[in-house]
């Protein structure tokens, strides 16, 4: 236990402290469970390491540990709870979780057998910790993690901190806040630096080898972390990497399973099932009208990338203004808010409001007589009425 405690305490003293990730105050750390999960490279490890070194005791009532560490091969993480319970520990982060086969049957039993003890672990976003061996779903509160935010982004790149803003409060003060904005930063500049390299945050380790950086990330999440959860096999991986450059390469892209299916070779519902896949890998998005949904066999009406910066590497460079422009809307308020596409514009969010996403000329023609509608332009630093600079939804997290 002693160099496992070691480990602990070198990996909280070394961890950054100047940039935090949203999720850090939107968590409930009074929860006795807690699960984060999220993609590669979105941050979970530097959350976990920061709730440690910010808000915990600096001694062996606390301990971190990866499941990739050399002690398990010999261990289990419910031997290790009950050893470190009885050296008095209350607090054990658990980094990883998914690459442990037996995660869901061990933190059950932690979480019963230990109640003196409060466990947060994270895990790959396509980890479903709801149907795993064991039911935690009354006893686990989790929080996914997305990828940084335009607002995040500026404050990594340019150290200028500037606040989130609620959707009400973006559509009823766009004027008001992007005025404040402005007399800040240049949200021009930072978004097109945004949907290049911006929405992960190793791009402080160099912007010449994002790129590269983001291809590797891609295929560590169809190779291993995709593979670990849905045990597929070879071919299956390489048929997943076909069907995403598809994608990729004819965003916002209307989805033809049957076609999709002949491309691929995968039945129509594998093909719906990788899809869902992909979705919990935050590799694609997928939307379907308000009254439609999506069932268990049904297909999405369109699919996107997850980001600009992922559309950019997918589609080697054949992306269009247009899809960047509806790829950093959707990105941006996935997960956060209520999204569907609409017949009558772009999308609805909310089940409310109309958007219509569009360059400097876009007019509201297409929105006559629509009511709670808004167009969302490209390229202006300051909106009016009810036009709205469409990088001012980069402050919602």
């Amino acid at each position: 236990m002693d160099v496992l405690f070691s480990k602990s305490q070198e990996k909280a003293q070394r961890v950054p402290l100047k940039f935090k990730r949203y999720l850090l105050d939107v968590i409930n750390w009074d929860s006795r469970l807690i699960a984060i999960k999220g993609a590669r490279g979105s941050g979970k490890t530097t959350i976990l390491l920061q709730y440690m070194a910010l808000h915990l005791p600096k001694d062996s009532t606390v301990l971190y540990i990866a499941m990739d560490d050399l002690f398990f091969i010999n261990k289990s993480l419910y031997e290790l709870a009950q050893t470190f319970v009885k050296y008095g520990g209350q607090f054990l982060l658990v980094d990883e979780v998914h690459k442990y086969p037996n995660w869901s049957r061990e933190i059950k039993l932690i979480y019963d057998d230990l109640p003196d003890l409060k466990l947060i672990f994270t895990s790959s976003s396509i980890l479903n910790i709801y149907a795993g061996e064991s039911d935690l779903s009354r006893r686990v509160a989790t929080y996914n993690l997305k990828e940084l935010s335009l607002r995040e982004f500026v404050f990594l790149e340019k150290n200028i901190e500037l606040p989130t803003y609620t959707l009400e409060e973006i559509l009823r003060n766009h004027q008001e806040i992007a005025t404040a904005i402005n007399s800040k930063i240049k949200p021009l500049e930072a978004f097109q630096k945004y949907i290049k390299y911006g929405a992960y945050p190793y791009f402080n380790d160099g912007i010449h080898n994002y790129e590269q950086s983001l291809i590797q990330i891609v295929n560590l999440i169809i190779d291993v972390d995709l593979n670990a959860v849905a045990t597929l096999h070879f071919d299956t991986l390489v048929k997943i990497k076909k069907l995403l450059f598809s994608i990729a390469t004819s965003v916002p892209f209307t989805p033809n399973i049957s076609k999709l299916s002949q491309l691929t070779g995968l039945s129509r519902p594998t093909l719906i099932q990788l899809l869902k896949l992909l979705e919990s890998a935050r590799l694609i998005h997928q939307l379907s009208k308000l009254t439609s949904g999506i069932g268990a066999l049904r297909k999405p009406e369109k699919l996107y990338i997850n980001n600009s910066n992922l559309l950019k590497v997918l589609s080697n460079d054949s992306w269009k203004t247009g899809t960047i422009r509806e790829t950093f809307f959707v990105n941006q308020l996935s997960g956060i808010i209520d999204l569907h596409l609409s017949d009558k514009a772009d999308f609805i969010i909310d089940k409310t409001y109309t958007i219509e996403i569009g360059g400097k000329g876009k007019t509201k023609k297409q929105l006559k007589n629509t009511p709670k509608a808004f167009v969302v332009k490209d390229d202006i630093e300051y909106g009016s009425l009810n036009t709205i600079p469409l990088w001012l939804f980069g402050f919602l997290y």
